[in-house]
């Protein structure tokens, strides 16, 4: 028997944008049978004044900072957009700890309003990858338990959070009730601090990705294309990419999505055969990716890699694309359905095979998988870790 009248998540990103979010897909998942009420980003002064592409500055600051998402039923799933906070993690330790407890005094004081206004009374806290909050934050929600939801490295997650964060995570996860990381190697690292740890992979929006699969039945692509989709930034292996481009010249090489990483359209964008698309709302993908034949990860192999389980590796299967990969983590449960290479020749090779790679029962295979690992699939998983927790989730006692 739950103990928790709603999901209050605590999220250090924003719930739109143009990529598919964990967090995100996670929460509307949950929603389907728990009232949520998502915090989206912490947006500061600093972002109004530099105008910050994705800040709903007229909803913060003149509209309504409670919005009800359409989940498709189920129940109550709300967007809340707190006030602008002050922008304190450029400065040193002691004056970065005082002018937090400003913001967070503020951020509580204006979401016990909205609780109150929504009927939340008991909540079950779950913070996504903010530890710096979260740490003042917790006991002061009247929740019945916190759970850290972990989805990175966090002292490899640049100057936005590895500055005070890695500080901030050792003594939060030392206070909560439960840790869910996103990768066991994530596990493995954070069990050592808190023993009440778990492993729950990232999904796929299994339905919206298999309409790829519909689009390209109906109109088969007319060339070989490789697709990467997603943020490209220092964790695409360059030199392997680029050794592609120049020795597959009949394949043409797409990617999709901000870029973060300066030298990658400056070595890549010479050659004829790459073109780099800007993002793209998730519902206009499918046309997209329904052009092309395999989805690649090239990633470099490093500390911050071998952390990640990647979104788009079951986006990529629902879409039916053979899928090729660098050996960047532990990728076993893909064994025998993607291909995986780590040097720039056998990367090619790789993909000369996906290519050809055309058997139904083979993109069945790929589809099948990552229905198994749908978004559905994995808040059921989160579930059966908040009833592993006894202050979120009480155990009916056997009747005798």
């Amino acid at each position: 028997m739950k103990q928790f009248d709603s999901i209050i998540c605590i999220a250090q990103t924003s719930w739109n944008g143009d990529f598919q979010k964990a967090v995100v897909q996670l929460m509307t998942e949950l929603s389907a049978r728990h009232r949520v009420l998502f915090v989206d980003y912490l947006y500061t002064v600093k972002d109004f004044v530099t105008s910050r592409n994705d800040m709903p500055a007229g909803e913060i600051l003149f509209g309504n900072p409670l919005t009800k998402i359409d989940n498709g039923g189920g129940e109550d799933l709300y967007v809340w957009a707190p006030p602008l906070m002050l922008p304190i993690n450029w400065l040193s330790a002691k004056p970065h700890d005082q002018l937090l407890q400003l913001n967070t005094n503020r951020l509580l004081g204006r979401l016990r309003s909205v609780m109150k206004r929504l009927n939340m009374h008991r909540p079950l806290v779950i913070n996504a990858f903010n530890p710096v909050v979260g740490l003042p934050m917790l006991g002061k929600l009247n929740e019945c338990a916190t759970l850290y939801y972990c989805f990175d490295e966090i002292t490899t997650a640049g100057d936005w959070m590895s500055r005070h964060g890695q500080r901030y995570e050792d003594a939060y996860l030392r206070r909560v009730d439960a840790v869910v990381t996103t990768s066991e190697t994530l596990r493995h690292d954070k069990s050592a601090v808190q023993p009440q740890t778990y492993c729950v992979k990232n999904g796929a929006n299994f339905d919206l990705f298999n309409k790829t699969r519909q689009l390209a039945q109906e109109h088969p692509p007319e060339k070989p294309i490789v697709g990467y989709l997603g943020s490209a930034d220092n964790r695409v292996n360059i030199d392997l990419m680029e050794h592609c481009a120049r020795t597959m010249p009949d394949v043409d090489f797409q990617f999709i999505g901000e870029v973060h990483e300066p030298l990658l359209p400056q070595r890549l964008s010479n050659f004829p055969n790459v073109t780099f698309i800007p993002p793209h709302q998730p519902a206009e993908l499918p046309p997209l990716l329904a052009k092309w034949s395999v989805g690649v990860i090239p990633f470099v192999c490093n500390k911050h890699t071998y952390t990640i389980y990647p979104l788009k590796i079951n986006e990529y299967l629902a879409a039916g694309l053979a899928v090729v990969s660098t050996p960047f983590s532990i990728l076993d449960d893909f064994d025998g359905v993607i291909e995986l290479a780590d040097t720039p020749e056998k990367f090619a090779q790789a993909l000369r095979r996906a290519l050809a790679d055309k058997d139904p029962k083979r993109v069945q295979q790929r589809v099948d998988m990552a229905h198994r690992n749908s978004w559905t699939e994995r808040a059921h998983e989160f579930e059966a870790v908040i009833k592993q927790v006894p202050k979120a989730w009480r155990q009916e006692q056997p009747a005798y």
